[in-house]
């Protein structure tokens, strides 16, 4: 297994140690602190594989599989997450998540058809505003800037969530196209 994907690899497995820190009763005042630090470093994970793999011509099927979905994992886990804190509405979460098995979905049928869809920028600036979201609303500074930059950030991502999906569906809509 190469660095990239090992880094994917070691992304996944902090997914439940963020979880744990973020939610469990024994941590009171600090956890928080500790899954921010976790999920910080998982995040630059997916910066750094990806950079790592195409710089040295390291991109493998493993890789262009796993780090999407690392990142969906990431993210979604997360994002349950603060609603569960109630840091997030549930219904913003349920129409990231739609827009995330959405993109799936069209990827299985893409992948089917011998087509693979690459991550676009919008995409890219998704994830990237998706996971500044969750940094702001896991260190859960109150004061009117952090909230007000907080709540900001949550709707960037909505919009974004959506642009993107509409990207993707506008730019690879023959794919769907003859399906029976």
């Amino acid at each position: 297994m190469n660095l990239p994907n090992k880094l994917t690899t070691f992304r996944v497995i902090l997914i439940p140690f963020f979880v744990f820190f973020l939610l469990a009763p024994y941590f009171e005042g600090y956890g928080n602190y500790i899954a921010l630090v976790i999920f910080i470093v998982a995040s630059l994970t997916d910066f750094l594989d990806g950079k790592i793999a195409r710089k040295y011509n390291l991109v493998t099927n493993f890789g262009k599989f796993m780090d999407p979905l690392a990142d969906k994992l990431l993210v979604c886990s997360a994002l349950i997450c603060l609603i569960a804190l109630d840091k997030i509405p549930a219904w913003i979460v349920i129409v990231i998540i739609s827009r995330e098995f959405i993109i799936s979905g069209f990827r299985l049928i893409a992948a089917d058809n011998g087509v693979v869809i690459a991550a676009s920028y919008w995409g890219k600036f998704k994830t990237a505003s998706q996971m500044v979201t969750v940094i702001l609303l896991v260190l859960n500074i109150q004061n009117t800037v952090f909230t007000v930059l907080g709540t900001v950030f949550i709707y960037i991502s909505l919009v974004l969530t959506v642009v993107s999906l509409i990207d993707y569906i506008a730019k690879n809509k023959e794919v769907l196209k003859d399906q029976n």
